[in-house]
């Protein structure tokens, strides 16, 4: 089976669910209430999955939830077994996904460029509109 091949991507869609529901489901209290599965990718042989999780807040609830999930490993193994039939339950792999915050951030910087343009042409204008009073 190809990385890209369309069971792998069902794989990739239904261990990203099942696993959605699971982390909620977890009580530890490191990991934030906050935190969703964005993406996973399940090795073709069906032995490892990497798990992209992402955060709401700042990098220390981020790095408190990875040390949370990482203990928590074997049981979100063994409730993913238990809610999807594979042949072999891959071993979890979490990884922190900073790609909200990191668009949010380019969006904040978009937006200050486009105000900096906006007063630099109005200031423009202004400085026309003077100059033809002038003449």
């Amino acid at each position: 089976m190809r990385k890209n091949s369309v069971k792998n991507r069902r794989i990739n869609d239904e261990v990203q669910r099942a696993l959605a529901g699971i982390v909620r489901e977890v009580k530890d209290p490191r990991i934030s209430p906050l935190t969703s599965v964005t993406g996973t990718e399940v090795a073709p042989d069906l032995k490892t999955c990497r798990v992209y999780v992402s955060v709401y807040g700042d990098e220390k609830a981020g790095e408190k939830t990875m040390e949370g999930l990482k203990s928590a490993a074997g049981f979100i193994r063994s409730e993913l077994a238990r809610k999807v039939n594979l042949r072999n339950t891959p071993q979890l792999t979490f990884v922190l996904d900073d790609s909200i915050a990191y668009g949010v951030a380019m969006s904040h910087r978009i937006d200050e460029v486009t105000a900096a343009d906006r007063e630099a042409e109005l200031a423009r204008g202004e400085e026309t509109d003077e100059s033809i009073q002038e003449q």
